[in-house]
């Protein structure tokens, strides 16, 4: 989650925040291939849709209700298989690749940042 008051330009290199579930432990969405999911800008935006509290993922996890929204400028990270990991700038339509983030910063409620 992109914890800096200009995010909605899109991320650069802007502090970012790990979604958590509430035990604190880092929020992981499982997402498998299917005919409407077969590389990872599919599973970007399942993964944008779960972060906007549209859908679940493949194990039925929803978006907690204490943690903001996926929005413009926030990062997904994606593993697939074969250890490979891309990151992903959620851009205003679709997504863009970025190289991985530097800057990480613990927050709890990620609503209470700046952005928002």
């Amino acid at each position: 989650m992109n914890t800096s008051r200009h995010s909605f330009f899109g991320y650069r290199h802007h502090p970012l925040a790990e979604a958590t579930r509430p035990d604190g432990g880092p929020l992981r969405l499982a997402f498998r291939t299917s005919p409407r999911i077969r590389t990872h800008e599919d599973i970007s935006e399942a993964a944008f849709a779960v972060g906007n509290r549209q859908d679940a993922d493949g194990n039925g996890q929803t978006w907690p209700a204490d943690i903001c929204s996926v929005s413009v400028g926030d990062v997904v990270k994606v593993n697939g298989p074969d250890h490979w990991i891309v990151y992903l700038n959620v851009d205003s339509v679709g997504f863009s690749a970025v190289p991985e983030p530097t800057t990480l910063v613990n927050l709890t409620g990620t609503c209470a940042t700046s952005r928002h």
